[in-house]
């Protein structure tokens, strides 16, 4: 098992910043592909980035590549999320996940650990 708890949301202005975290403990963190997902009210959750087990991989969803940074320290089992030029429209619960293989992946459903998420609101 892995716990995952993910810390850093809150309330900025268009145009600002945030860095989200997650911290792992349970099984070997770098054993693991991790992502980080959203859901917005009234929407399904989706994709925003994912990293490899090693950190030299990555992938974005087109709305948010250019503006979000995904990493990870394994030495201290964390995951993070560095959010720039926030919009009114990436206002949601962003989740970060586990899936127990090294290599990333933009589906949900090939996650098998997710935080409690923590959420984002963004005004204009």
């Amino acid at each position: 098992q892995v716990q995952l708890v993910e810390s850093g949301g809150g309330l900025v202005q268009a145009g600002g910043s945030l860095r989200l975290s997650c911290a792992a403990s349970g099984r070997t963190f770098s054993n693991y592909a991790m992502g980080w997902f959203r859901q917005a009210p009234g929407k399904e959750r989706e994709f925003v980035a994912t990293i490899g087990w090693r950190g030299g991989t990555t992938y974005y969803a087109d709305h948010v590549n250019g503006r979000f940074t995904i990493s990870r320290d394994n030495a201290k089992s964390t995951l993070y999320l560095q959010m720039n030029d926030l919009k009114p429209e990436d206002t949601a619960v962003y989740y970060c996940a586990g899936r127990s293989v090294t290599s990333p992946s933009p589906t949900p459903a090939r996650y098998d650990y997710w935080g409690q998420g923590t959420q984002v609101t963004v005004s204009s």
